[in-house]
């Protein structure tokens, strides 16, 4: 099935459909902003089996479906076995490796939208590992919603949920917390270009030799460090920041500015959407340090310290992927290269990423100087 440019995209704000209003089990149907960061939800009013609504405006802004199919509605039990303690997130890196899980797991099992909205937007994600992927029609198929709804669908692909025990809910308000971090004025650094990124990650990640070695943990950081690399991106450069002295430079020193905002802004998202709050906080912190590992390494102007660290490597063979350290290199190398693939894409979507980057850098050396104060 070929996806259509000119086929309709179904809005979330529209009427739920009376046959998903009549599912039991697995809806949680509400107006409440807090599903997107927002205050705290009005108290719900009616609450019939497992289905949760609001009375005065039965309207689907969202539709929760726990980690089951409409046929295997999630139980108390299974709720309560995802809320335990995980166990400890070091132990991960020893065992199950992507080539396993993401085959053993029925991810078709998960679904976040009912399946008429997801359709157009669910058959261009069969091709989501391969380079000629279209982000810019994707994200018009998620209703500009592309960092979340992809990274969500790479969670699920490769069982992270269940492998972390992570709670559907908060990993959805984590994304798009996530996306709304972007800021939208950028024509280049926004949440199209974390997506673009994510996808291209992926496709890393699915080599063969990395897809045989890289541990679950790997995984986790990897995706999470594609989709929040250029959190509250200003749309400038380090050097604009540090020549016009602004306060990022300053607190930061002068060295890796932007990545080092990246990073600690992506940990504040974590924690405040307690997203890893299950786990111990021994590993909380050591996986928030590798997150800012990874993060740090797309900084451009260390490029040459990577690339020759790296062509020594390949010079004494010495890059086993047995070993976590060289694993985390190399998703240190991939996270780079997917931070800048767009001219290896296909020309109709490299020239349009090419158009967005010359604009941005326009913007920042040319009359509309709109930089020249804090970020708003």
């Amino acid at each position: 099935m070929e996806v259509c440019y000119q086929l309709p995209v179904l809005p979330l704000d529209r009427p739920v459909p009376k046959h998903v209003l009549g599912r039991r089990g697995a809806i949680c149907l509400t107006s409440s902003p807090i599903l997107f960061g927002g205050p705290a939800p009005r108290q719900l009013s009616k609450r019939r089996g497992a289905i949760s609504y609001d009375s005065s405006d039965q309207t689907a802004l969202y539709i929760r479906m726990l980690g089951m199919s409409a046929s295997h509605p999630r139980t108390d039990a299974v709720r309560s076995e995802a809320e335990q303690p995980v166990r400890s997130v070091l132990s991960f890196q020893k065992n199950l490796h992507s080539s396993h899980y993401s085959r053993n797991h029925t991810h078709a099992t998960h679904h976040t939208l009912d399946q008429e909205y997801i359709g157009q937007a669910k058959c261009l994600l069969r091709k989501v590992g391969s380079w000629s992927f279209d982000i810019f029609l994707f994200d018009r198929l998620s209703n500009g919603k592309s960092l979340v709804d992809l990274t969500l669908h790479l969670f699920i692909d490769y069982g992270l949920i269940k492998l972390f025990r992570l709670d559907l809910l908060k990993l959805r308000q984590f994304l798009v917390m996530v996306h709304e971090a972007y800021r939208r004025q950028n024509p280049y650094h926004n949440a199209l270009h974390a997506a673009d990124v994510t996808q291209a990650m992926y496709c890393y990640m699915q080599e063969p030799q990395l897809s045989e070695s890289l541990t679950s943990c790997d995984i986790l950081l990897g995706l999470l460090a594609a989709a929040t690399h250029d959190l509250d991106h200003p749309g400038v450069n380090q050097t604009f920041l540090i020549k016009t002295n602004h306060y990022l430079a300053s607190l930061y020193q002068n060295a890796s500015v932007l990545e080092n905002h990246h990073w600690k802004c992506a940990v504040s998202l974590l924690r405040e959407s307690g997203l890893l709050s299950h786990f111990p906080s021994e590993d909380r912190q050591n996986l928030e340090e590798r997150l800012g590992s990874l993060i740090l390494a797309t900084d451009i102007s260390r490029q040459n310290e990577y690339l020759s660290q790296f062509r020594a490597h390949l010079d004494r063979a010495d890059l086993h992927l047995n070993n976590s350290q060289n694993r985390h290199f190399i998703l240190q190398m991939a996270l780079k290269c997917a931070d800048i693939c767009n001219p290896c894409r296909p020309w109709h979507i490299s020239k349009l990423w090419s158009h967005k980057v010359t604009d941005e850098f326009f913007s920042q050396g040319g009359g509309e100087s709109w930089f020249c104060g804090p970020p708003g």
